[in-house]
């Protein structure tokens, strides 16, 4: 992957924290490799790393301040410039201010002009890293697309050994080539990826539903876009969005949902079908809300449009299905099983039962299931998660063209 940086544009940002100190090697390493680096610094970092140094290195200016004398900045250009914006590190205090929207200085103007995807090293002590706040900011930085990386285990600033501290520039390399190593493979094709839950209407105020933010499915449209296929979401009713570059279709039950896949799903070479649709819908729903009166409620519900049995029996042998399945119990069995009833290359599955895995989680553990395969992947961010996922099936596609 030596030759995946050759000529990209780069905008590295450094924010204020003691890891700073590694964006200098980092820095060495992106300008080795064949890019065009610019650094652009929250004013609290010089106090960590020189811009004399990091301007030498890079052959470019160090911007830190939105003007200086009569000239400013234009963050909007230096947003459209760049290939991939490269934060690290990314201070809990700088996640805070990005996942807000704030924006008090030329850094967190660039970044809020992106228009190129953002990738964020976090690096923070253990306790902060923890703590619901930047869960909560990180899970949102995710939502908007953002590539989240993972912190390192070890010696942190405060003298504690612990989760928090940034990745080494060469872990944070390898990244940046899986990035671009990736982000061509996909060209020419075309995918179409449910995600979020459907909400089948009881009467104008009530529905059956369930707890999906539809956080994987958006991943992994996004990692597809990313990796050039042109993408069709067909999105059911979440508080989160994919990438513009990503065509969304909102709808809210399930027949919707199939209605959209049915569109699109003949001229499409991978169908992911992570949505948690329900299973059953209300056989009628009211004109007016249902009142409260005797003491129980018969409702009889009717079962919805199989959405992953439509693709699994309309597909090509030129086209990937996929489906994911959300099991409680016996899930391996569960999950083989679905395999073959519903004619899918590949089910993803994945447990409530398991830490850090589920609805409303910025993290997943799942099991990859093929026909002649079973394939455990270790606890990762979704975004992560999404990234192997499309990575395996642009491999499966090569296959079949090989």
């Amino acid at each position: 992957m030596e030759n995946a940086l050759q000529g990209k544009r780069i905008l590295l940002g450094i924010t204020g924290g003691i890891a700073a100190y590694k964006s200098i090697l980092l820095l060495r390493m992106l300008v080795q490799a064949g890019a065009e680096v610019k650094v652009v610094m929250t004013p609290a970092a010089r106090q960590f790393v020189s811009p004399l140094v990091l301007a030498t290195l890079s052959k470019q200016a160090v911007l830190v301040e939105l003007a200086e004398g009569d000239t400013w900045a234009n963050h909007v250009m230096l947003g459209r410039w760049a290939h991939l914006m490269l934060i690290a590190p990314a201070t809990c205090n700088t996640i805070a201010k990005m996942a807000s929207g704030l924006c008090d200085n030329l850094f967190m103007a660039v970044q809020l002009s992106a228009t190129c995807p953002v990738m964020l090293a976090p690096a923070m002590d253990e306790d902060m890293w923890k703590h619901p706040a930047t869960r909560r900011n990180i899970q949102t930085l995710a939502g908007y697309g953002y590539h989240v990386l993972p912190v390192a285990t070890g010696a942190l600033a405060s003298g504690l050994h612990g989760e928090g501290r940034l990745l080494e520039p060469v872990a944070i390399m390898d990244a940046v080539q899986a990035f671009f190593a990736s982000s061509h493979r996909l060209i020419g094709k075309k995918a179409v990826v449910t995600a979020g839950p459907t909400y089948e209407p009881l009467d104008p105020v009530r529905f059956i539903g369930n707890h999906s933010t539809g956080l994987m499915g958006i991943e992994i449209a996004n990692a597809l876009a990313l990796a050039g296929a042109d993408v069709t979401l067909v999105l059911g009713p979440t508080h989160l969005q994919a990438l513009p570059v990503v065509k969304t279709i909102p709808v809210q039950t399930a027949t919707q949902m199939l209605a959209a896949v049915q569109e699109v799903f003949a001229e499409t070479d991978i169908a992911v079908m992570a949505a948690a649709v329900a299973d059953y819908r209300p056989a009628a729903v009211a004109d007016q809300k249902i009142k409260k009166g005797a003491d129980e409620l018969n409702i009889q519900l009717v079962k919805n449009p199989d959405i992953l049995a439509y693709c699994g029996g309309a597909k090509t042998s030129r086209q990937l299905v996929v489906g994911f399945a959300l099991e409680t119990n016996n899930e391996l069995n569960h999950a083989q099983e679905k395999l073959r009833r519903k004619n899918a290359d590949l089910i993803v599955l994945n447990s409530p039962n398991k830490v850090g895995s589920g609805f409303g989680t910025p993290t997943n553990e799942v099991t990859i299931v093929s026909a002649d395969s079973v394939t455990e992947w270790p606890l990762a961010s979704k975004q992560q998660v999404a990234h192997q996922l499309v990575g395996l099936l642009a491999e499966k596609l090569e296959q079949q063209q090989a």
